[in-house]
């Protein structure tokens, strides 16, 4: 794990070197990842719409063919979601409220009433074996969330402390749906307030994901590694875009 870190701080340098960039050039940067991390978290949660159909319909505002209306909810949500995580990137500090609206606009046009709302009904993830929190007590947990976050971040690693932060998260679960897509983006977010760029988590490694995420309730040694590992590839990616 060391290892990785000090490649990707390494990597980091060489990112930081071309700072800073060009309006022009960081509007579509920005475009880039906001289609791909879109694309990318709805995927694994079995959104339909390939890369280039999910780029069509956040691009070019058309519908896709044969392919669910809720699909093209969860792509333009999302990245309107993501535009506020961008929006919001100059703070240093994860609020309550950020992650209440960050589901709010993903959510909104898919169930308006519960968007941005707090279950008030008992969830569980297909195929784990660990228990969610019961309704009454996501408040008090979710209160709790943010002075956590900023604990972590200042004892730990940016990319250790928002993988941790993602895991956190996805153990209260506290909306009725959407909970894996406002953990990556709160991850997210927690990396671009520290000055790294957004990390995607490809579907083809969507089963080794959720293994490590199930398996991080009793050590989550291997889910921070992949984690890690997603963050240095985009920053390799990130660095081939310039080259």
């Amino acid at each position: 794990m060391k290892d990785i870190l000090t490649e990707i701080d390494k990597l980091q340098k060489e990112i930081n070197a071309y700072r800073p960039l060009n309006k022009e050039f960081l509007k579509q940067i920005r475009e880039y990842y906001r289609v791909g991390l879109t694309y990318t978290s709805n995927a694994i949660e079995g959104n339909s719409l390939t890369e280039s159909e999910t780029k069509v319909v956040l691009e070019d505002g058309i519908t896709i063919g044969g392919k669910p209306l809720k699909d093209h909810y969860e792509a333009i949500g999302h990245a309107e979601a993501v535009d506020l995580i961008y929006s919001i990137t100059k703070g240093k500090s994860v609020s309550e409220e950020d992650i209440k609206n960050l589901h709010r606009l993903f959510y909104r046009r898919i169930d308006e009433m519960n968007a941005g709302q707090y279950r008030k009904v008992k969830v569980f993830i297909t195929g784990s074996k660990y228990p969610l929190p019961a309704p009454t007590e996501i408040l008090k947990l979710m209160k709790a969330l943010s002075p956590r976050i900023k604990k972590l971040r200042k004892t730990m690693h940016p990319v250790e402390a928002s993988a941790l932060a993602h895991k956190e998260f996805v153990f209260i679960h506290p909306f009725v749906d959407g909970n894996g897509r406002v953990a990556r983006l709160l991850m997210n977010l927690i990396l671009l307030q520290t000055g790294y760029n957004i990390a995607l988590i490809p579907p083809i490694i969507r089963q080794e994901y959720i293994q490590t995420l199930e398996k991080a309730h009793t050590d989550d040694k291997d889910f921070i590694d992949l984690i890690a590992r997603m963050v240095r590839e985009t920053q390799r990616d990130y660095l081939r875009l310039f080259k």
